[in-house]
């Protein structure tokens, strides 16, 4: 592949080229040179887009698909064009699939299916056989297969003295786990966030206690054995706070933010759309700029786009049992943009790299191409044309959005949105 991006605005803080403008040469998937008017006298494709920005490919730390299972929901082929198009260079896949992605042979699964696409999929292995939270999974064996994190998504470990085993066993092969963290018995029936809006529409509600209790408890576990710990989609004001002071405190945790979390509080839930319904539940405007503050601050590391897409048997239906979840990689960028400035949105969707052990590759002349294409500045309506899943339930549906996602290159690839 010989392709030359055109009058591109790199956006990429560990770029000599950061904030420039230039012309981009790629050649056989490495950048060989960066400057103004280059020539193109090997008749290479070139890409010419008005207001065209590059950074870094983009990293989402949580994404699930279905497949093995649920290919009704999703596949792994169409999950990963979704992706490319949304501007993912690199996707971590939850194991959340049937069967669980719990062992070695699961873990070969996932990534055969994942190969020659421009989206790199990194497979989560189960921290617990069949995330079941009783028994503790074949982590090594997984690791050497290709995983590069374990959890059980959107399960909270009971069992303390199964994570701290898990932190302890890890650190022999620098393993990294994940702890979704909240107390399932606190929750109880809950089904969305315990306030004002809850009671007024009479749904049972998940008190933020649920999720704070289970943090501290985690962080004291991490601090009793050392280790790497990864906190995904933290949706408090009290969280924030506790992880800022674990990391004062010199321990290695990590954190991250869904952008649903972000961006919509529980207001959303007037009128019982099932779409709204995701966990951890939308919490309030209080929490929502705490979360942003989080982000300004350094103390959240990455946002997640949190995709799970569910099909709409399991969606449409009464609030109380519809399943949690919703779609977000084609809005993440989008809806992003409507809260957070430019270069924070870069960098908390490129930073997840460095916690789940994926090379980076800033835009410098001799680095592999894994570039994202975009315009930060087109205002428009995420409508259900948007929507390239399978699966349509999205929470931003209807929703004003900022920006627009033009492809990316990866392995040699040219994507176009």
């Amino acid at each position: 592949m010989k392709l030359i991006i055109r009058d591109a605005k790199i956006i990429d803080s560990k770029s000599p080229f950061h904030n420039k403008t230039a012309d981009i040469l790629i050649v056989d998937g490495f950048i060989k040179k960066i400057g103004t008017s280059l020539p193109n006298p090997d008749k290479a494709d070139e890409v010419k887009l008005d207001n065209l920005h590059v950074s870094q490919g983009w990293f989402d730390s949580s994404v699930s698909f279905g497949e093995p299972g649920f290919e009704d929901r999703e596949t792994i082929s169409n999950g990963l064009n979704v992706a490319a198009k949304s501007g993912f260079t690199a996707i971590a896949l939850q194991p959340n699939s049937f069967p669980i992605i719990d062992n070695q042979s699961q873990v070969n699964f996932v990534l055969n299916k994942a190969q020659g696409f421009a989206t790199q999929l990194y497979p989560i292995g189960a921290l617990s056989k069949e995330s079941a939270g009783k028994d503790m999974a074949e982590l090594y064996d997984m690791k050497k297969a290709g995983a590069v994190a374990f959890g059980d998504y959107n399960k909270s470990l009971d069992n303390a003295n199964l994570l701290k085993i898990a932190l302890q066993y890890v650190q022999d092969f620098d393993g990294l786990l994940l702890a979704f963290s909240q107390d399932e018995n606190i929750k109880g029936n809950g089904v969305a966030n315990e306030g004002i809006v809850s009671t007024r529409l009479g749904l049972k509600g998940i008190p933020n206690l649920a999720e704070e209790l289970q943090i501290a408890r985690n962080l004291f576990l991490l601090e009793y054995t050392g280790g790497k710990l990864h906190i995904p989609t933290i949706s408090t004001k009290k969280s924030v706070q506790l992880i800022k002071e674990a990391k004062a405190n010199g321990l290695n945790v990590t954190c991250s933010v869904a952008v649903h979390n972000l961006v919509l509080t529980d207001e959303k839930l007037e009128g019982f759309d099932t779409r709204y319904k995701v966990s951890p539940p939308l919490r309030t405007e209080y929490d929502r700029k705490a979360l942003l503050k989080g982000i300004k601050d350094g103390t959240i590391d990455m946002i997640t786009s949190d995709h799970n897409p569910i099909d709409i048997e399991h969606k449409k239906m009464e609030f109380d049992g519809a399943k949690n979840g919703t779609i977000g990689l084609e809005s993440a960028f989008g809806a992003l943009m409507t809260v957070l400035p430019l270069e924070t949105v870069i960098d908390k969707l490129t930073a997840g790299k460095t916690t789940f052990g994926i090379e980076i590759e800033s835009i410098n002349e001799g680095s592999k191409a894994n570039i994202t294409l975009f315009n930060p500045e087109p205002k428009n309506i995420f409508t259900k044309s948007s929507i390239l899943s399978k699966s349509k339930n999205s929470a931003f549906l209807e929703t004003e959005i900022k920006g627009k996602v033009l492809g990316i290159v990866n392995q040699g690839k040219l994507i176009l949105a």
